[in-house]
């Protein structure tokens, strides 16, 4: 029987080194194959949701500026025009919106600004020390997102981030590297390590 522990140390040792370099691999083939998705993560603009508070400002016209939130259905209500879809438009493209619905009869020569006063939240979930919902801040990195909610669990595979964005219905793993964004209303996922 003592004979047999050392090869059944050895086989213990391989399988785990096997394993191990499976999930590495895994992580890394995928985060190679997701280059260009992670760049299309870095280089999109971004697009109003639901909870986004903005700013809109009519200049010259004060009674009609203020600061509205997008909805549930995606639309923010206005004073004079009514509800506006604002949902999957830039900024820049609902400013055009707002424009072209006060120009058609309200006002002559609107102009017309928007801004993001607060974006809507992310979200958490996995390995980390407090998942949950957090407020997004400009410029949040995944690194930051762990930060805020509790850090990693022991058990946290620190590699690789599963990222669902609200627009997509599926989740995409990143190589978490210190540069890996998130965008407000993501979801992310920490992993568990299997070793």
């Amino acid at each position: 029987m003592t004979a047999l522990r050392p090869i059944l140390l050895l086989l213990i040792a391989a399988m785990m080194a096997f394993l191990a370099a499976c999930g590495s691999i895994g992580a890394t083939q995928g985060a190679r194959e997701l280059g260009p998705a992670a760049q299309a993560q870095v280089n999109s603009a971004y697009t109003l949701g639901s909870s986004d508070r903005l700013r809109v400002t009519v200049f010259g016209h004060p009674d009609l500026s203020g600061e509205f939130e997008v909805d549930g259905t995606g639309q923010i209500s206005l004073p004079l025009i009514g509800q506006k879809k604002a949902e999957g438009l830039s900024t820049s493209m609902l400013e055009q919106s707002i424009t072209q619905t006060l120009a058609s009869g309200y006002i002559l020569d609107p102009r017309v600004s928007v801004e993001v006063i607060n974006y809507r939240p992310f979200y958490i979930l996995g390995e980390v020390g407090k998942p949950g919902e957090y407020p997004y801040t400009n410029g949040l990195t995944v690194q930051n997102a762990v930060a805020a909610a509790g850090g990693f669990s022991y058990r946290a595979n620190k590699r690789t981030v599963y990222i669902k964005s609200m627009d997509s219905d599926r989740e995409i793993a990143y190589e978490l590297t210190p540069g890996t964004v998130v965008k407000p209303g993501d979801t992310l996922r920490i992993g568990e390590r299997i070793f």
